[in-house]
């Protein structure tokens, strides 16, 4: 039989282990024990601390917003004493702000040699009384410009040795032009200014003090009593010209740390057990919640998918549909069972647009997709929808992606809508062009009429040479001149008609590549038509090398000659020498846009006017349609362009429209 004592001497080891164990962890326990509460007391006091430094922000806010606040009121008070109000109405304005903030004890007009000329005192003195630092901040406002404030004297002391009443002075100066006409002088009562923006929550638990730069004390308010000096903090008031520090000191002392160990160390021992069993049945019960809101949300969003009137299609990354919505299905006319698993190509996809489709197909293979694109399905009758689609990448919760998620939209009303728009568009250009030719109509009679008068009177010369011939050979020398000039001036007739002609007749609208001077010399004879009646002179400045547009000839035509009546008819009231029209044009490089300017000198634009410059059926002419402008602007955007305006600085307007370079 093996002796015990001698196993024990030959197994310490073992039998230390068994002892040492529970000892340990009863140490580590009162370890436990004894550092939570200290650690607890730590974080409190960190956490007055800073609770201290967050209220101490927001009472020196507070203090700076509302001084900033009397600041404002004094440049309004500054502004009336420019005005030239009366002194009477001046004192009754400054006692009513000194009304609103009681903080404020002084307020006065000053002219430059300190002669006070209104005063919120009852009888005030003929020369303002102020201190030495307060008239160094009035020198230093008026040297400078700006708003100044003089330095707080804290040696004023009452007989009992606690500062008194300390004041603050601020200066604003004034100026009409370059001259100094004197300043406006607001005085503050630093006690009062504690008193009345400090809150008095703020104020029971902690000692506000206002220190100089020196800290020396400037004004105090301690509603409970002194500070213990545990809990501090110091915020310099950001005041133009002074040194001003807001010093808080908490009347809390330091956490006690004997009385929580205890109530502490039971709380958490009796609570470890209950909080085990408690967390563990909040898991299990959170597990099933979780499971039946699961199941709730995916009922709720099959319903919500299935009432929607967009399509939705998902695809894995090699191509294949892996779900589709009955929108999805009900647009393109195949069930799901036939879409889903379906590999490309699609049996919706229209035989036109097949390389395009091969062409995104091989953008999504490759990991790249078009968030947004246009396209056309074809149903299994045949028959052709136009569709707008989103594509978006389809991450899974291990953040991998897997697929794309596309939505669907029908748009062939939306097209329809488009087709109709356009339709309309086109009849309002016709019918502006025709009131256009009929606003000018009497001028052009005017410029036909020359034309047609000289070539009667050509001929009737040409005749009337005949006639005398007497059977006799008639002299060419003496009848070509006359035919010639005929000729020429029905040339030029025949030119007025064949603008008109080409400017109104109906056209389709067509995007071309296009001259900008093209444009312009298809109308510059109705241009200058325009310009002669009213005596004005049009000069056109286009670069050599000016890129082609992209453009509808016929609206940008339409543009130019509405814009450009604009401007001519706007001088007609402006001295003749100024009666120039300027159409200028230059390349934007980087926006790869033409820009085009149309500059008068006419009367301007006013800011009334202005505001309803585009607006349909707004005009101010007496006879005006008020629509040039709105067609004008809606011509431009459908080309993905802009038209402004704004003032000439020489007099009258610029209007500048941009429109895409060829290849944009």
């Amino acid at each position: 039989m093996i002796n015990s004592s001698k196993l024990a001497a030959r197994l310490p080891f073992p039998h230390t282990v068994r002892w040492l164990m529970p000892v340990v962890l009863v140490l580590f326990f009162l370890a436990i024990l004894i550092w939570l509460p200290w650690q607890a007391r730590q974080m409190e006091s960190s956490e007055r601390q800073e609770q201290l430094i967050a209220d101490t922000l927001w009472v020196e806010q507070t203090i700076r917003f509302q001084m900033g606040r009397h600041e404002e009121s004094m440049r309004t008070l500054g502004n009336d004493i420019l005005s030239g109000m009366p002194a009477d109405q001046l004192r009754e304005r400054m006692l009513r702000l000194m009304k609103t903030g009681t903080e404020l004890k002084r307020l006065m007009w000053l002219e430059p040699d300190g002669r006070v000329v209104a005063s919120t005192e009852a009888a005030p003195p003929r020369a303002a009384r102020l201190s030495a630092s307060s008239r160094d901040a009035a020198e230093r406002a008026r040297r400078g410009r700006n708003p100044a404030y003089g330095q707080p004297e804290p040696e004023t002391l009452n007989p009992a040795g606690t500062p008194g009443a300390i004041m603050m002075d601020y200066h604003l100066p004034l100026f009409r032009g370059d001259s100094y006409v004197g300043s406006v002088v607001a005085t503050y009562q630093l006690s009062s200014l504690l008193d009345e923006m400090v809150p008095w929550w703020f104020a029971q638990d902690n000692q506000i003090t206002l220190l100089d730069r020196d800290d020396r004390i400037l004004a105090r308010r301690a509603a409970a009593g002194p500070g213990h000096g545990v809990y501090t903090h110091k915020r310099a008031l950001d005041l133009p010209g002074v040194s001003v520090t807001l010093m808080t000191d908490s009347v809390k002392s330091e956490p006690k740390l004997l009385p929580n160990l205890l109530v502490g160390s039971v709380i958490a021992l009796s609570l470890a057990l209950l909080w085990s069993l408690l967390a563990l049945w909040g898991h299990i019960s959170r597990r099933l919640a979780a499971e039946d809101a699961l199941r709730q949300q995916m009922a709720f969003r099959t319903a919500m998918e299935n009432s929607l009137v967009t399509g939705l299609r998902a695809r894995d990354l090699e191509g294949r549909i892996t779900h589709v919505n009955p929108a999805f299905c009900q647009m393109v006319g195949y069930t799901e069972e036939e879409l889903v698993g379906r590999s490309p190509p699609m049996p919706y996809w229209a035989p036109e647009v097949m390389a395009e489709y091969q062409h995104r197909l091989a953008n999504v293979l490759a990991g790249s997709v078009t968030p947004q694109f246009e396209t056309i399905f074809q149903r299994p009758d045949g028959t052709r929808i136009p569709v707008l689609i989103f594509e978006a990448p389809l991450v899974d919760d291990a953040g991998r992606h897997t697929g794309w998620m596309g939505s669907i939209l029908d748009i062939s009303d939306r097209k329809r809508i488009e087709e109709l728009n356009r339709e309309h568009q086109e009849k309002l250009q016709a019918s502006a062009r025709l009131a256009t030719m009929g606003e000018i109509a009497s001028m052009l009679a005017h410029e036909l009429n020359q034309p047609l008068a000289a070539i009667s009177s050509y001929t009737t010369g040409a005749l009337n040479l005949l006639s005398r011939s007497d059977g006799a050979p008639v002299d060419s020398g003496k009848l070509k001149p006359a035919l010639e000039q005929a000729s020429a001036q029905a040339r030029r007739a025949g030119q007025i008609v064949r603008s008109v002609f080409d400017f109104v007749k109906k056209r389709t609208a067509e995007r071309q590549d296009v001259a900008l001077a093209d444009m312009l010399d298809s109308i510059r004879a109705l241009i200058e038509l325009q310009a002669r009646h009213y005596q004005v002179t049009f000069r056109s400045v286009l670069p050599a090398d000016l890129p082609l547009v992209r453009a509808d000839r016929m609206m940008i035509e339409q543009v130019l000659l509405n814009l450009t009546r604009n401007g001519i008819e706007a001088m007609a009231n402006v001295p003749l020498a100024r009666r120039t029209l300027m159409l200028e044009a230059c390349y934007d490089a980087p926006a790869h846009q033409v820009s085009v300017c149309i500059v008068d000198n006419g009367h301007g634009i006013p800011q009334e006017v202005a505001e309803r410059l585009f607006s349909p059926f707004f005009s101010t002419k007496a006879q005006g349609m008020g629509m040039g402008l709105n067609i004008c602007r809606t011509a431009i955007e459908f080309h993905g362009g802009t038209l402004t305006h704004r003032d000439n600085p020489e007099g009258g307007t610029i209007f500048t429209f941009t429109l895409p370079a060829s290849g944009a």
